[in-house]
């Protein structure tokens, strides 16, 4: 998840989108980058530089971590747990919108940002080694899927879809 690469593959209706986003939350961009880089940055150490980048368990963990990163880091600007969420949803659910993947692995990656989102929202410490640990725990329980159908929303584990 190279953001600038990301920024410069997006077509111009698609940066107006992130754009017209940041532009009302200006002070949430920094927070939001951060978060994106210590996700990227754990995520390498975690599991070497490319297999969070394919559909398998470590690619549900960077997910759901970015998403937890986005709230913990925004949440400082917002001092409201609920208005973090709100805002990592705003920004993961845009970005799934505007990347070019396949159904399955957008619902596999939306389903993947909730859990992040909710673990955020259920409890976090301030130790972030436990928060990425707590993570990797439902990592090592995740649930390979092969149709959008076996993605419950009432489903409280991550999912993948191949390693």
């Amino acid at each position: 998840m190279n953001i600038w690469r990301r920024i410069r593959q997006m077509s111009i209706p698609q940066l107006f989108r992130f754009g017209l986003l940041f532009v009302t939350n200006p002070f949430l961009i920094a927070p939001t980058i951060r978060a994106s880089k210590y996700t990227v940055k754990i995520c390498d150490a975690r599991f070497g530089k490319m297999a969070h980048h394919g559909n398998g368990k470590a690619n549900a963990f960077r997910h759901a971590l970015w998403n937890f990163e986005i709230c913990r880091f925004c949440q400082k600007w917002l001092k409201n747990d609920r208005k973090s969420s709100k805002w990592a949803k705003k920004v993961t659910d845009l970005y799934e919108k505007v990347t070019k993947n396949e159904p399955l692995d957008v619902a596999m990656d939306l389903h993947n940002n909730r859990i992040g989102r909710e673990q955020f929202l259920v409890g976090f410490s301030e130790n972030m080694m436990e928060n990425v640990e707590k993570l990797l725990k439902m990592t090592e329980n995740a649930i390979n899927i092969a149709r959008i159908e076996e993605i419950s929303a009432d489903e409280d584990q991550l999912v993948y879809i191949s390693e």
